[in-house]
């Protein structure tokens, strides 16, 4: 089952360019490790120490945020799409 990946502009620079990848896999978390097995460079950017999801990496399955659903363990279906949106912080004092 192919699902494609969002890959945010301040990240594609570690993806050869490429603003969405296809992959197969069964979960958010092998989809992930696909995705950094082909763009090693995303690596450092998406997880963290011990291979977990970095805090300020948001990852979505259409339009639910993986942490109210099963982590990186939330099964994928055909056709999904799934997003990484990195947090933004900033604003006024």
């Amino acid at each position: 089952m192919s699902t494609t990946i969002t890959i945010p502009t301040a990240l594609r620079q570690y993806a050869d360019g490429k603003a969405s990848v296809s992959l197969e896999a069964a979960t958010v978390g092998e989809l992930l490790r696909g995705l950094v097995e082909l763009h090693p460079n995303l690596g450092q950017h998406i997880f963290g120490e011990g291979g977990k999801l970095r805090s300020f990496v948001n990852v979505y399955v259409g339009d639910e945020d993986i942490r109210y659903l099963q982590g990186d363990a939330t099964p994928l279906k055909a056709g999904e799409t799934v997003s990484i949106i990195p947090a933004i912080a900033g604003g006024n004092a």
